[in-house]
């Protein structure tokens, strides 16, 4: 045998549930569902993942929508929320967070995080809160869930709305509750590398509001009350029905997969300890963490990532740049050094591979390449 043919495949950052070929036959079986009755747009494929997802969830109406940016977004046109407003959003976040805010026309209030759990916390919102602010944005970021229980009291007691952006973490807990139906509304995102993840685009808005969901499904789709009649003046922002179809069949198997996640971040965790980096802090009481992302910290990030990268483990930055940093939000003026804790992870932050079924000797690996590091 050849020393080349020795070597161990390379542990890619993510590894599909479609690898599966059981998964992919019965996903190619819908598609094909789909084509047959040629119902593309909305429909019965659409009616039946929105409420499986809201039972999912535990709450009552779920929408279908185009990504989970356009959730974010139309969320807050349904509250109302416009020019004049302030929306408080943590600066270590994807971008689309903000960017659903700036669509409405209202301002994202960039704000710092925890530098434990780099989530938003009641002190933050309660501290950045002013006149103007009408939403928070609290972002489950990488499948840790923020502490809500004070959150949800100081907005509630103020009239500020509290939409969930649970875009990283389906599945996540608090304190018995899934994420999305903890605040007024939650938004989720089926990009194909989510934990719930689409063949494309794709999003939802869960609530337990009839009214917002009523509003929402005029917002997704050109303010169409009924055929031809047309109540507001919206856009086009709908799940399709192949995507709905795709995702119904995953979220069977949802469960069992978040499961699968929760006990490789546990063994990655146990097998990094004393390894030279600082591994995810444990989730806030009664919390969860349903490692869409397993994130450690280190002071030498990119020389580590170097080295991974040579031992065959693959690895990523979420996110290199704070939201405030970007050229986009410039205009706010938020310039370096203005929120020091989200500065600082981003120059320390590297997401480690973890997905369903990594095996224990991929865990090995991934430890030891670490520790390896000098």
């Amino acid at each position: 045998m050849s020393a080349l043919s020795q070597v161990a495949p390379a542990i890619p950052l993510t590894r599909l549930a479609e690898s599966d070929p059981a998964l992919r036959a019965e996903l190619l079986a819908v598609v094909e569902r789909v084509a047959d009755a040629s119902a593309f747009t909305l429909g019965a494929e659409v009616e039946r993942f929105e409420e499986a997802f809201a039972s999912f969830c535990a709450t009552d109406h779920c929408v279908g929508v185009s990504s989970g940016t356009a959730a974010l977004e139309l969320t807050l046109r349904a509250l109302g929320i416009g020019p004049g407003d302030e929306v408080i959003v943590p600066a270590n976040s994807f971008i689309a967070t903000a960017e659903a805010v700036s669509a409405t026309g209202a301002t994202p209030c960039l704000v710092d995080v925890d530098e434990e759990t780099a989530l938003l916390t009641a002190e933050i919102v309660a501290e950045a809160t002013g006149p103007a602010t009408r939403c928070a944005i609290p972002v489950h970021l990488e499948g840790r869930t923020v502490d809500m229980d004070a959150l949800l009291a100081f907005c509630r007691e103020r009239g500020i709305a509290v939409v969930e952006d649970a875009c990283q973490a389906h599945g996540a807990r608090y304190r018995g509750r899934p994420v999305g139906s903890l605040g007024d509304a939650g938004c989720f995102s089926f990009y194909p590398t989510k934990n719930l993840g689409a063949w494309g685009d794709g999003g939802a808005v869960v609530t337990a509001d009839p009214g917002l969901a009523a509003r929402l499904r005029l917002l997704r789709s050109h303010g169409e009350a009924e055929r031809h009649h047309h109540e507001l003046i919206a856009g086009t922002d709908r799940l399709h029905a192949l995507q709905a179809a795709i995702l119904a069949v995953k979220l069977e198997r949802l469960g069992d997969w978040t499961e699968e996640r929760r006990d490789a971040g546990r063994r990655l965790g146990t097998a990094l300890a004393g390894a030279g980096v600082d591994t995810p802090a444990p989730p806030v009481a009664g919390g969860d963490h349903v490692f869409h992302l397993f994130v450690v910290r280190s002071d030498r990030r990119d020389a580590l990532r170097e080295h991974l990268a040579a031992a065959g483990v693959g690895t990523a930055i979420h996110y290199p740049t704070p939201i405030h940093l970007q050229p986009a939000y410039a205009p706010l003026g938020l310039g370096a050094g203005s929120l020091p804790v989200a500065e600082r992870l981003a120059g320390r932050i590297c997401t480690l591979p973890l997905f369903p079924g990594l095996a224990s000797d991929e865990v090995e690996r991934i430890a030891s390449a670490v520790a390896a590091f000098e």
